[in-house]
């Protein structure tokens, strides 16, 4: 599928790769010179408290991305701008990927910076890259597995499938989902003209590959439970809320920006159905499976977002031939200046670029929150701020308070005082923020701090952070509120939460243990 553009192009490649680079670098700018204005996230206080465990799993994400945030600890530090320069990184490499997309597919210029720049302004990629998560890294993975499968579309060259599942082994180490994403290509490959590459041994080596890639964190998975299954059914059960297929599908629309819609569903419609696309349409397929699987599946609405730059980037081909006729072509610069102002518009919710009270004053003339209330992902109650800005507020002052209390103990209780919270994000604050008012390092039964079960604490003194008294009655003989908890933007959930001293447990710390756990 030769076109004129891809002509111009290759006489002019040096163009192209410039406007990438200049929105790749616009959008790295744009993260590192905001991404300190707010605090911690709650997850990366969990995750920076597991690369201090390194291990080959855990229960509620694989162990690569944890790897890598051990790398920048060991090398970067621990500061908010160490902590969150890989994702930002992430966030620029997926724009220069969609533009790869986008050339592959037989876009010129205008098309790579289309798709590109929808990419910038998507309000899912802006909170996806600015704080440490596998979420940052997630994206690349699919859509560099989906520009190999787009090259072998393109050349037929079956070895292609040897790199399809390099790509899938590392990106099912550093996040499960990219299974799911494989799933679908495969259902896509048997629905099209390309399951004759069921017959080929380069697929099945590829398979192979991918699999022996993944074997460490299965080999983990065997020896542990499988406590990612007991972690993934707990969360479906009782904490993720459940989604309509159509607010599902409107909120595709939210997170990807409402104006980058006309170009990913041209590009949707186009592999789907356009017969000069005939090639591509596993991708359109491949869509559409995963929309499915994650709708029947009741999964949170983010996790289909992986997948928009390679609609983009079909759409983006699409647009920039219909608008190569003369008469039509004033389209490409009106599209772009409706994608820049959008963005701008939009930049705010997910980036934080707006002093926090300014930003809720914002969210309300924008009703961001009456929107996440009617389709929200979790079953929590929301505060003043949606819940990626509001995990990142509260933690240093409820870590405070419990040093208060831990400091006003006898020194004899002192000495032996546990702290027991009861969620990862608290206990990960506990640990991060505690070293410097000399804490003892936290415990917890929330996922991944139950295996690290309760290190050296008998259990004679324990002080506890949001457990209710109902449950701490049944284990000790004195349960005393010393404190509560209190923040002003942090989750509802997280505010005026009571801190108590336990005293005289009835069984040892360690026969109770198991009936501690918490994975969800």
């Amino acid at each position: 599928m030769r076109t004129v553009e891809d002509t111009r192009v290759e006489r002019r490649p040096d163009t192209a790769v410039a406007v990438l680079a200049g929105l790749a670098t616009i959008k790295l700018a744009l993260h590192l010179a905001t991404n300190h204005n707010y605090d911690y996230f709650r997850d990366e206080l969990y995750y920076i408290a597991c690369s201090k465990h390194l291990a080959l799993g855990y229960v509620d994400h694989p162990p690569l991305s944890i790897f890598l945030l051990a790398v920048v600890r060991w090398t970067l530090g621990e500061s908010l701008f160490a902590i969150r320069l890989l994702p930002a990184v992430a966030g620029a490499a997926l724009v220069v990927l969609a533009g790869l997309l986008a050339r592959a597919l037989g876009g010129g210029r205008f098309a790579q910076a289309l798709a590109g720049l929808s990419v910038v302004i998507a309000p899912v990629y802006f909170a996806g890259a600015d704080f440490f998560s596998m979420n940052a890294f997630e994206p690349l993975s699919w859509m560099l597995a989906a520009l190999i499968v787009i090259r072998l579309l393109n050349s037929g060259d079956a070895r292609l499938w040897v790199a399809f599942g390099v790509v899938v082994g590392f990106g099912a180490e550093n996040k499960h989902s990219m299974l799911f994403f494989t799933f679908a290509v495969m259902v896509a490959v048997l629905l099209t003209r390309q399951r004759r590459h069921l017959a080929d041994k380069y697929l099945w080596l590829g398979a192979a590959v991918a699999g022996l890639l993944l074997l460490p964190n299965l080999l983990w998975q065997a020896t542990h439970g499988w406590a990612t299954l007991e972690f993934m059914h707990n969360a479906r059960a009782y904490k993720n809320a459940p989604v309509s297929p159509g607010d599902f599908v409107a909120q595709q629309i939210v997170a990807m920006h409402p104006f980058t819609a006309p170009i990913w569903v041209t590009g949707l419609v186009a592999c789907l159905g356009a017969a000069s696309w005939r090639r591509y349409r596993l991708l359109g397929l491949t869509y559409v499976v995963i929309l499915v699987v994650f709708i029947v599946a009741q999964a949170k609405v983010y996790y289909l977002t992986p997948i928009y730059p390679m609609l983009l980037a079909a759409g983006a081909t699409v647009i920039e031939r219909c608008t190569s006729r003369r008469g039509w072509r004033w389209l490409r610069p009106a599209s772009i200046g409706v994608l820049v102002v959008g963005g701008a518009v939009t930049a705010p919710l997910t980036l934080p670029v707006l002093p926090v009270e300014m930003f809720a004053r914002y969210a309300d003339a924008l009703h961001l929150n009456d929107a996440a209330k009617r389709a929200p992902s979790e079953r929590q109650v929301l505060g003043d701020l949606p819940q990626y800005y509001a995990d990142m507020f509260g933690w240093r002052e409820m870590v405070a308070t419990v040093a208060h209390i831990y400091d006003s103990l006898p020194p004899d209780d002192r000495a032996v005082a546990a702290i027991y919270a009861r969620n990862y994000g608290e206990a990960g604050a506990l640990d991060f923020f505690g070293k410097a008012y000399g804490l003892p390092a936290a415990i917890s039964g929330h996922n991944t701090y139950w295996l690290w079960g309760p290190r050296d604490f008998g259990g004679a003194v324990v002080i506890t952070v949001n457990v209710p008294e109902a449950d701490l009655a049944r284990y000790f003989e004195s349960v005393v509120q010393a404190g509560a908890t209190s923040c002003r933007f942090c989750m509802p959930f997280e505010n005026n939460r009571p801190i108590f001293v336990c005293r005289g447990l009835k069984k040892p710390l360690a026969e109770i243990w198991p009936e501690l756990k918490r994975f969800i």
